[in-house]
């Protein structure tokens, strides 16, 4: 890539996703990334996406590297597909947008980040719930003492059902082979990373069990955790493909902590709503008023994860084109997947067991 590059051109490899489409109108959106061309094999999928946004389409990912100058390529392949494509493209001089959570295991998520490295590319994935307001703040009262040391913390994430994969031309995501396995794997690495990251600690042991309803696949819809951080906090994770039709969008979202001073709870709104920090604290400067409740009103953004999805493609192409580091690097997509398989190992074996470092 030239020095004086000031728009990163962006390639979008595998539309068998529910994702692509929501990401163009943050990459439109985005001052400094143009989509130039996606890969497909399904001729119908790539000739609609072309259609609709103007872009080149190749059925293949050699092809479209063959031709294409590509400076990002935006990985939306079956999580046991996508290390093959990154380590391809990251040989090429690529910089790497890989959907969560990478791969289906940990050794593909170690591949794409050794490769990586190697070429000199950056690595990031979608752990965009970092950049929400709210998180922020939640980290920030975390880090200021207001709610003492932390004992324990809750995280429910709850989002649509297993049909919508079909729907939405990802029934792989069902497939236990190629997506590594049910709603952990898919949501849970969500709130997994926003715990590491607002607790600035490590899971070092977990427990887990796994629940199937559904006949037709073989992964399961309910996935629930404690997971044990190096410094004590205990993590209880509920995580769900079985959220109720009824629920407003189809998502049941929840986040909350308890320390020795006081407690931080939030339920993720939806864009266009007002989101809700509740703050109790013993601390001195909640003195007089121990209950508060901080309202964000965030302005609508189309596209993927509306303003959090816009501030990661916005500060992954800034540390491309300064010489940065990405917020959210290949590291941390090796730490999620590492808890994951650790909840899989302990519902195997129905015992507390180690996180591999």
């Amino acid at each position: 890539m030239s020095g004086r590059k000031r728009v990163l051109n962006v390639g979008i490899v595998g539309l068998q996703h529910l994702h692509p489409r929501l990401y163009m109108p943050q990459f439109e959106a985005v001052p400094t990334t143009r989509v130039v061309a996606v890969s497909e094999e399904d001729t119908k999928l790539r000739t609609s996406f072309c259609d609709d946004y103007g872009v080149k389409g190749y059925s293949s990912l050699k092809e479209m590297l063959k031709v294409e100058d590509v400076d990002i390529a935006a990985i939306f392949l079956p999580h046991a597909d996508c290390p093959e494509a990154a380590v391809r493209c990251a040989r090429k001089g690529i910089h790497l947008m890989v959907e969560k959570p990478v791969a289906a295991d940990v050794r593909g998520a170690l591949r794409i980040d050794a490769a990586a490295k190697k070429a000199g590319v950056l690595f990031t994935t979608g752990y965009c719930w970092r950049m929400h307001p709210v998180a922020r703040e939640f980290k920030r009262l975390i880090e200021s003492g207001a709610v003492g040391t932390v004992i324990g913390a809750e995280g429910r994430c709850a989002a649509g059902r297993v049909q919508r994969y079909v729907d939405g031309h990802a029934g792989w995501m069902l497939q236990r082979g190629r997506s590594g396995g049910g709603p952990i794997y898919n949501l849970g690495v969500h709130w997994i990373d926003m715990f590491r990251w607002m607790l600035d600690d490590e899971v070092v042991e977990a427990s887990g069990r796994n629940v199937k309803v559904n006949a037709k696949h073989d992964v399961e819809d309910n996935s629930y955790a404690h997971l044990k951080f190096s410094k004590g906090t205990i993590l209880a994770l509920d995580i769900s493909y079985t959220v109720p039709d009824s629920f407003p969008n189809s998502r049941d979202l929840y986040l909350a902590v308890r320390g020795t001073k006081g407690t931080l709870s939030w339920a993720p709104a939806f864009e266009g709503e007002k989101d809700v920090l509740h703050i109790c604290s013993d601390a001195p400067e909640y003195s007089g008023s121990p209950l508060r409740s901080v309202e964000f009103e965030l302005t609508p953004v189309r596209g993927y994860a509306g303003c959090m999805g816009f501030d990661y493609i916005e500060g992954f192409a800034q540390a491309i084109l300064k010489g940065g580091k990405p917020e959210i690097s290949g590291q941390d997509a090796i730490a999620a997947l590492k808890v994951v398989e650790a909840v899989y190992r302990s519902a195997d074996e129905n015992r507390w067991v180690k996180v591999r470092k």
